[in-house]
């Protein structure tokens, strides 16, 4: 497909997670830029709009993570302005970011994730470990976050005050997760096809935030190293999740796999990471797209019509 359109690469933004958007925008414009395209990079703020006006910018290739870029909140904004963007679009963005609404669409189409509870910041008295019905270890997460930001393994009861209290620095509610102990999994969507699975070993045994960014924290296998059958369920899981949601584009999946080979799904992520070595490019080298034929085929994705709404 040709690509005659002026692209705006967004990325910054407000949330948590701008540094990381900042670098996968980053990487972006250079790809595009890289490719004989015209970009202009667009830092988001309240300028936004006159932003997006000054550049002339005719397709919007998103890469904010976070509130204000996985919410749903600038795909509106795209929408109200006319203006083609990459991705899910507002009911799917929003429904990705909220983490309760996501598991009540995955338990309704059948697909298996942890169970768990959401607890209020507003509540008079913590939640004692008596009320969760799965008991200890738990995850505990901010209800709409990303980048593993305020996410805690609680495996002792005195532990499950403080990591509500970060989870709340982060947002009103919190996830109260059951704790799967096994793999760590993430299955990239492109073009509604999933890439080669990839298994993250982090080095503390957690991948938080810190394991995530940090160089040698964690080592990558591109395929993860799992039986045929295995191999083909978490794909045709993590594809089943992304429709439920009703994505668009690309996205990325993340699972856990129990002691026993069962995969529980996470989340999905409509905006995953876009550095070079983010994971949804890593997904898509072994499947033979370089970084710039990755961030090519999502502007495709964004342009055939229809695509993006």
């Amino acid at each position: 497909m040709k690509i005659d359109r002026r692209i705006g690469v967004l990325m910054g933004g407000t949330s948590a997670e701008r540094e990381v958007s900042l670098r996968s925008g980053r990487a972006i414009e250079r790809a595009l830029k890289a490719q004989g395209l015209e970009v202009e990079g667009i830092d988001v703020g309240p300028d936004v709009v006159e932003r997006l006006r000054a550049g002339r910018v005719e397709v919007a290739f998103i890469a904010l993570h976070g509130r204000g870029g996985e919410d749903g909140t600038i795909q509106g904004l795209l929408e109200l302005s006319g203006i083609p963007y990459t991705g899910s679009g507002v009911l799917a963005s929003a429904l990705a970011m909220n983490k309760l609404y996501s598991k009540q669409l995955f338990e309704f189409h059948g697909l298996w994730t942890p169970p768990y509870r959401v607890w209020k910041g507003d509540c008079k008295t913590p939640i004692p470990v008596s009320k969760i019905p799965f008991g200890l270890p738990v995850v505990v997460k901010p209800l709409e976050e990303g980048s593993t930001i305020g996410v805690s393994i609680v495996r002792e009861e005195r532990e499950l005050g403080p990591a509500l209290e970060d989870a709340f620095h982060h947002g009103s509610s919190a996830l109260i997760e059951r704790y799967i102990p096994g793999k760590e999994i993430t299955v990239g969507i492109l073009g509604e096809e999933p890439l080669p699975p990839i298994e993250m070993v982090a080095a503390s045994g957690f991948y938080d935030y810190r394991a995530k960014y940090t160089p040698g924290m964690t080592e990558y296998l591109v395929p993860a190293p799992l039986m045929d059958a295995s191999l083909r369920q978490v794909q045709e899981m993590a594809t089943a999740a992304h429709r439920a949601l009703g994505c668009a584009g690309f996205s990325r999946v993340d699972f856990r796999l129990d002691e026993n080979g069962t995969p529980f799904v996470l989340e999905v992520n409509t905006v995953p990471g876009m550095t070079e070595t983010s994971l949804l490019p890593k997904a898509a080298a072994a499947a033979g797209y370089d970084f710039q034929a990755l961030t090519r085929r999502i502007l495709e994705l964004a342009l055939e019509k229809g695509s993006w709404r």
